[in-house]
């Protein structure tokens, strides 16, 4: 037997040595060339092309941290800290944070994490503007898909308005929606992986977070060690983040027109697309 303490030390040292050893190995900034080979799966798998990522946040369960008030209460009624977590095609985590208030929106998640600053700052390393498959004009920018909860930009899209979809704006929200889903796969296999995170937490916030990080490295080190074609979930304990719709800009609208537009073109529309809606 060992204390309570001694356990809790040991769990702290070690998720935190699993982040330190293998975030740079799996989970590392990705240069130019690594970017464009994420956007080719993208294409292959979802059929949306330059596209580098999916973005969404979830809450992770935790027991009401000591001296907190209500700001780890979310809107469904349980304490919680937001795991914001980008994606790529083969359901690895680009980036994740980890810590926020279980009562901030995505939008409020997303704009102060270190992801959000580095977007904004075109920071990225993301490669220059170019045109679509089968096309010449126009050159369009990569781009990373999200829901309502996000705002608009020149690199990141998110659905139109649900009220008085055009055709043409129907199948872009469905093109979206299944580039977007491979977050919420990703989430499905962490947390079935890592079965600790289909119920509350019972550690410190920081002992809490820093298991969660260790997760997360390790879902990317299983992931590239045994493959991308093992049975995938969708379903997890993880409740999505809040939802608060923010708007975008007029660029990024132009943008994501254009992208319907091409959807609906001969050499962007794949032949499913009209029975799917």
């Amino acid at each position: 037997m060992i204390g309570k303490s001694t356990a809790s030390n040991i769990i702290k040292e070690t998720c935190c040595a699993i982040w330190d050893v293998l975030h740079g190995v799996v989970m590392s900034k990705p240069s130019k060339e690594e970017w464009l080979k994420i956007a080719e799966v993208f294409s292959q798998t979802c059929n949306f092309p330059n596209c580098v990522g999916a973005l969404d946040g979830k809450h992770i369960r935790v027991i009401k941290p000591k001296m907190s008030g209500s700001r780890f209460f979310n809107y469904k009624k349980f304490f919680s800290v937001v795991l914001f977590a980008v994606s790529d095609a083969n359901y690895c985590f680009r980036y994740i944070d980890i810590g926020s208030y279980g009562s901030s929106s995505d939008s409020a998640v997303f704009s102060h994490s270190e992801f959000g600053h580095l977007l904004n700052r075109n920071a990225l390393d993301l490669p220059g503007d170019t045109a679509l498959p089968g096309t010449t004009d126009p050159a369009l920018p990569f781009v990373f898909v999200g829901d309502e909860a996000f705002a608009l930009g020149e690199h990141l899209m998110r659905p139109y308005s649900s009220r008085g979809l055009s055709l043409e704006r129907r199948i872009f929200n469905y093109r979206l929606t299944r580039a977007r889903r491979v977050v919420e796969c990703a989430f499905g296999i962490l947390s079935n992986k890592w079965r600790f995170l289909h119920s509350p937490i019972n550690l410190k916030l920081e002992n809490a977070i820093s298991a969660v990080k260790a997760a997360c490295v390790l879902h990317n080190f299983v992931r590239q060690r045994d493959g991308f074609n093992f049975e995938d979930s969708l379903e997890h304990s993880m409740e999505r983040s809040n939802f608060t719709g923010v708007r975008g800009n007029r660029h990024g609208a132009t943008i994501r027109d254009k992208f319907a537009d091409y959807f609906m073109s001969p050499e962007g529309e794949v032949p499913w697309q009209l029975q799917a809606i």
